[in-house]
Order: structure tokens, then sequence, then C-alpha cells
């Protein structure tokens, strides 16, 4: 039997997609492993959004083919093209594949398979993702991504909910729906509709339990919409908002169309609604042009600031991009500001996570051992504890315990 891996860089629609091609691999017969270097094909999903994205991928590549020397590759997504000129004459990588291209992926792959009847399916994870979006419609003057994915482009309800419907049959407690911009959801269709509308749909299907949203843009965030996520009972409390920066010379530089005071007011807004939840945010530092002040408001506004994470990333000029001709901040600066936010980040969660010690919450679990596995709440804990009885997938009760700067501890509560 064949055997496949797939490893995917960067964002949650990149593992949407390996969740969706694994499960159709093996519906043709085709084995899934985790182990990259003893499998006959692997399927590399890539990403570009940053110089240290590109490295990744790049090492990755030369990894497998150096200590997996019999298996074929297939490079694939926003680093495809760039992969392309770089490993072009290594007879290894059997095809490069460009965002664009995609859903001839797998018919690539089984050409001359069959499907089988009633396959035994091992998920690529334990909750299952689904992307209903692709594409940007922005021109941010730091992003390649709508040069290297497009507009905005839709996926119509009827394909989805049936999608989520079979996920719901195997077993899938939780899912999560994924999009580069999930509030541009819809707004290509016709006729025309949203990820609001798209969500109440999806809350009437029997036997899930959660949905999770992954990046929503601040700048598309309705107050209908807003309403509806902090009240959903089985929305989790988990909003992770593209926020970039916090100076609103920087904001303008980058193309925002957003003002601080917007972000308060939306961050002010989940916190009063939804008191539980974890609230994370991406944030970039060493935008050209940013000075000290611009950080330091950053920094102030970030620490009085609801939110309990945020995920910080360096300034990467992009080609293709306006900021990329603009005069840049030293890495040297870049690394130090990284520090700092990284620092406040941890303080900031661990203080969030220390309010819930003692108490209980629900999670998924999402990895079982023989002395340890892991819950994730429907907040954002990644929570450890010492026994579980249930199987991966399984929604369950625990009980928090013991929480530090990198772990959060509990009980299972049978």
């Amino acid at each position: 039997m064949t055997s496949f891996a797939i490893q995917s860089f960067g964002c949650r629609v990149n593992q949407a997609e390996a969740f969706l091609w694994s499960d159709e691999l093996q519906n043709y017969g085709m084995k899934y492993v985790n182990d990259f270097y003893d499998s006959d094909l692997v399927v590399i999903n890539t990403c570009t959004i940053t110089n240290r994205a590109d490295r990744d991928v790049r090492s990755f590549i030369r990894k497998v083919l150096r200590l997996n020397s019999e298996a074929k590759l297939i490079v694939t997504g926003c680093f495809a093209e760039q992969a392309e000129k770089e490993f072009e004459n290594n007879p290894k990588i059997s095809y490069f594949i460009r965002n664009s291209e995609k859903k001839n992926l797998v018919p690539l792959i089984v050409s001359s398979r069959k499907k089988i009847k009633e396959p035994k399916i091992v998920p690529y994870r334990s909750r299952a993702l689904v992307k209903i979006q692709d594409g940007c419609d922005f021109r941010c003057s730091f992003c390649v991504i709508p040069s290297v994915r497009g507009k905005s482009i839709s996926v119509e309800k009827d394909k989805i909910i049936p999608q989520i419907k079979e996920f719901v049959h195997r077993g899938f407690k939780e899912i999560t729906l994924t999009g580069i911009h999930l509030c541009l959801y819809g707004l290509d269709l016709k006729p025309r509709s949203s990820l609001l509308e798209l969500l109440k749909d999806i809350e009437l299907l029997e036997g899930l339990k959660k949905i999770r949203l992954t990046s929503l843009d601040p700048r598309l965030l309705n107050w209908d919409l807003l309403k509806y996520i902090t009240s959903s009972k089985k929305i989790c409390p988990h909003f992770h908002l593209s926020l970039q920066h916090a100076s609103d010379n920087i904001l303008l530089r980058m193309g925002r169309r957003i003002s601080i005071e917007d972000y308060q007011v939306i961050l002010a807004f989940l916190r009063k609604n939804s008191p539980l939840s974890s609230i994370g945010a991406d944030i970039m530092v060493g935008f050209p042009g940013e000075s000290n002040d611009d950080f330091d408001r950053t920094y102030d506004f970030l620490e009085k600031s609801p939110l309990t994470y945020f995920h910080v990333f360096s300034y990467s000029p992009r080609k293709r991009t306006e900021a990329a001709s603009w005069k840049q901040v030293n890495n040297k600066i870049k690394k130090e500001r990284s520090a700092l936010l990284r620092e406040l980040s941890k303080k900031k969660n661990m203080d969030f996570r220390r309010k819930f010690s003692g108490k209980e919450c629900t999670g998924i679990v999402i990895s079982r051992g023989s002395s340890e596995s892991q819950i994730l709440t429907s907040n954002y804990f990644k929570v450890f504890v010492p026994y579980c009885p249930f199987e991966k997938k399984e929604e369950v009760r625990l009980r928090i315990e013991n929480v530090t700067e990198t772990r959060t501890e509990g009980q299972i509560i049978t």
C-alpha cells in the first residue's frame, strides 16, 4: 500500500486543505502516516508570509530529500512558485502546484487508482478544519497574500454543510472554520451571503458541539456579527483578530484603514459580552517607519487591552509589495521589540489562565498518551492531564488545577 505524509506550513487554511487531501487520498486506498522520512509520497503545503516561513520550507524540503531519498515530493501553496525556481532540477520533486491549481493535486496523485469501499480513515487532526473562503480583496502595503492567493473566493454553502455533516458523522465534536479573511465570506456569492448567515445555518446541525473561528479582521466585524458570536452557545469563546499594530501612524502606512479607537471599542465589546473568552491578536513589529513612539504606543495599548495573548512577528520585506521598497527598521531593533512583546504576551496569558484555577470547563481531546494527554478547552487552553479514558476527538469535562508560565494542568472529570 502506498503511504503518504503531509506537511502543512503557515495558516489554518493550509491545514484545512491538508485535512481534506488526507481524507481523499485514503479514499483511494493510500495510507496516511506521520513519519515524513518513511513514506512513499510527501505533500508539502507551503507558506511565504515572512522570510522565516521561506527558510522553514526550504529547510524541510532539503531535509526530506536528504533523509528519504526514495520518496516522491509534491510542493504546493504560496511558496511553490519560488520553490520551483530553486528546486526545479531535482527529479525527486514530481510537481510544483500553485494555489490556483490545488484542485488538481489529488487527481494527479490518484489518476490510476479507484476509490475503495468503506475506507478506514485516519484523521489528519483531532479537530476537523473546513475551508470556507480563500484569497483577499485588500491591498495592505506589506502583504503578499493577494499576489499568491488572488481575490476573495467563498465556498458555496451547499458544499460546506455536507462536509461538516460528514465530519460530525465521523465523530468530530468541534469544527474549525478557516479562511484567509473569514469576514469576507459570502460577499462574492450570488445571491450575496455573509459569515453571519452561514454560522446560523451551521449551528442548526445536530451532533455538532462546537464551532471555532480562526482569524477575524476587525475592519469587517459588524455589530450583528459581534453580537452573534459572543452570545452563541456553540461558537467557542476564543476570538483571534488581525490587529497588526496599535499606532494610527503605522496602521495608515500599512493601508489598514482602521483606527486604534475602533480596536478599543471592538475589544471592549468582546470582553464585556464574553468575559471568559480568550482574545488574541497578530502583532507586527519593525514595519518601515516604526519609531520608538510608535512601538511604545503599541506596547502600552497591548498591556492595557483585554487581549489574553498575541502572536508577534517581525516585518519581512516581500517582493511585489509596496513597503518592500521603503526604508527598513534595523534587525536588532526588530528582535528587541519582538522580545518585549512576547514577554508581555506570556505574562498576560498566564495571568488570564490563572483566573480559571480550580474551575471546571469543557474541551476536546487532541492528544492521548500512556502517561499524559492534552485537552484543548473551548477558550483555547491546552491542558495537560495525567490520565484520559476518552479517545481523541471526544468532548470531555475537566478541572484546571495548576497554571505556570508554560503549562496548564488539570484532571478529567468522569
